[in-house]
Order: structure tokens, then C-alpha cells, then sequence
């Protein structure tokens, strides 16, 4: 069992510690959904995965805090059109750190002015960029 593996059965199992998911875990989830499920597979378990497991371990979802669709789509297609571009690595931590400019949430107001990606709107539900389009998911594998 690798690394990736024991990691996702952790996720899935809602088990992660909470002090352990931030941004990079959710950036790793999302590379080993989309390295093993078609685009958009991987993205209904990752919309999924999160709610459950912000359920499981009694984190709120407030206008500020929980799940946040837009977000999540987002940073779904990032890593997906850096997976196309670039290839797999040997695993999600190798990936990250080899394209480092995912780590950073700030790459969204890049696309989303602070105030859309911010508001309620994006939060329910995914609402496209203002500032510049998102890569386009290129194929389905």
C-alpha cells in the first residue's frame, strides 16, 4: 500500500486529524481522485469526501468557514490541467512539490476577484471567474 493510498482510506474514512487538513490535503485528495477517475467522477468524490468529512469531524459550514464549492471546482481543474500538462508524479506529496503554485490559494484571485470568490454565491454554488478563465478540462480519461 502506498502512501497515497493509505492516505485516501484515511480521507475516506473521515480519520485525517484535523490539525492535518488544510489546503495541501485537500490538494492531495484531489490528485489521487484525478489520477485514478475520470475528471468528472473526481470531482463529484471530492465534493462528497469534503462534506462528509467536515460532517464527521464537526467542522461548521458558516459563511466563512466548511465546504466551498467554487473553491473546490477551482482547484479541481488547476490540478487537473497541471496533471495534463505535466504529467503524474510518483505521488500527490511529489506532485505538490513540484508544482509548487498550487500550494498557494492566493493562485485563485488570479481568475476570481477577492470578492467573488468570497461571496455566498460561490460558496453554495460554482460560479465561473471574473479576471480570466480557468484551464479547460482538455479530456476525460
Amino acid at each position: 500500500m502506498t502512501d497515497d493510498d493509505a492516505f485516501l482510506q484515511h480521507f475516506e474514512a473521515q480519520t485525517i486529524l484535523r490539525a492535518d487538513w488544510n489546503h495541501r490535503s485537500h490538494l492531495r485528495i484531489a490528485y489521487i481522485y484525478l489520477t485514478r477517475l475520470p475528471f468528472a467522477t473526481a470531482l463529484n468524490k471530492m465534493r462528497v469526501g469534503v462534506r462528509a468529512y467536515n460532517a464527521a469531524n464537526g467542522i461548521e459550514d458558516t459563511p466563512t468557514s466548511g465546504y466551498h464549492e467554487t473553491m473546490t471546482c477551482a482547484f479541481m481543474h488547476l490540478v487537473y490541467s497541471t496533471l495534463c500538462q505535466y504529467g503524474a508524479s510518483e505521488s500527490s506529496s511529489q506532485f505538490l512539490d513540484e508544482h509548487s503554485q498550487l500550494n498557494s490559494k492566493r493562485i485563485l484571485l488570479l481568475f476570481y476577484s477577492l470578492n467573488r470568490i468570497m461571496s455566498a454565491e460561490a460558496k453554495a454554488c460554482f460560479i465561473e471567474p471574473d479576471l480570466a478563465p480557468l484551464p479547460r478540462v482538455l479530456h476525460n480519461k
